[in-house]
């Protein structure tokens, strides 16, 4: 919550007269509406500034892609902003290679200074593999699950190196998605996300968080969450080098824990555009892409 304002008292006004016919005069007045012709109390000048003011920062889009790990940080009311992109991803498994070409999306529209409702999935999807056993390629195309949710946001940082900025997200995806992406389980995650601003130009962004997913065999597990973000700003914050990682264990039904790394950097285009090129690759598990590369588009409206 925000910190508490203290109340300020006001100073009682000394009584310059000691006769008791001067206090009988003043209480009289005070009942009558005051003594015709009174000059009005005059409020204490204001002390003259003798530093400059702290400039307010700058009203600039701060999106949550392209790194893995979401920002704690609302659009705020009456504002809408879409992020979006063309992400390609590659996989090998058995001796078969799998091309993945989807377009990322989130809609985030703006409710409060703590609250957002969000939209978001990978939408159009298409797959071509290749390999022993597949006459020629084996492609299939079809739209990804869709999640519906809300991101909370409910500390701010008051100042650099200070307590960090928080929020929580929440995602709620049904059973949708067509071809070879359809879900079959009404599935969700949680997470909490955080910013800290240790310098004026460096920053942290950790998540960590709970998801009911479901595999490549159509079976629902329990699985943990862990997104690392550091970024790096110009003085402008206009330009941001990232470097990222994402662990989710296990990475699906009885299985191991994956890993993935990424870097990237974000460009602002004016105050209300931000564009995006980032790529990686799994350290570890099977379902990690092996590489991946990105580049995206950000608008506020």
């Amino acid at each position: 919550m925000p910190e508490q304002k203290p109340l300020f008292r006001g100073r009682q006004a000394r009584a310059a007269c000691r006769q008791s016919f001067c206090r009988v005069v003043l209480l009289a007045a005070v009942i009558g509406g005051g003594c015709p012709g009174a000059a009005p109390a005059q409020a204490p000048a204001a002390p003259p500034q003798t530093g400059p003011q702290e400039a307010a920062p700058p009203d600039l889009i701060n999106p949550d892609r392209p790194g893995i790990a979401d920002g704690s940080q609302v659009i705020g009311p009456k504002r809408f902003q879409i992020e979006t992109g063309y992400q390609n991803e590659f996989r090998k498994d058995a001796g078969s290679t799998e091309r993945r070409i989807f377009v990322p999306t989130l809609l985030r529209f703006g409710i409060s200074s703590r609250w957002e409702g969000r939209i978001e999935g990978n939408t159009y999807t298409f797959t071509r593999t290749t390999g022993p056993g597949i006459p020629g390629a084996a492609e299939t195309d079809g739209f990804s699950p869709l999640s519906f949710g809300f991101k909370y946001h409910f500390q701010d940082q008051t100042a650099i190196g200070k307590r960090a900025s928080l929020g929580t997200i929440f995602r709620l995806f049904p059973a949708s998605g067509s071809g070879a992406f359809i879900s079959n389980h009404l599935t969700a995650d949680l997470r909490l996300a955080a910013d800290w601003d240790f310098t004026p130009t460096l920053s942290l962004n950790p998540n960590i968080g709970l998801g009911l997913y479901e595999d490549d065999q159509g079976r629902a597990f329990w699985t943990g969450l862990l997104a690392v973000t550091l970024n790096a700003y110009n003085r402008a914050k206009t330009i941001n080098p990232f470097l990222d990682f994402g662990l989710q264990a296990p990475e699906e039904t009885d299985g191991k824990s994956a890993l993935i790394l990424d870097a990237g950097v974000a460009f602002l285009v004016g105050r209300n555009v931000q564009l995006d090129l980032s790529a990686g690759t799994g350290i570890e598990g099977r379902t990690p892409p092996h590489p991946f590369l990105a580049g995206g588009v950000s608008v506020r409206f």
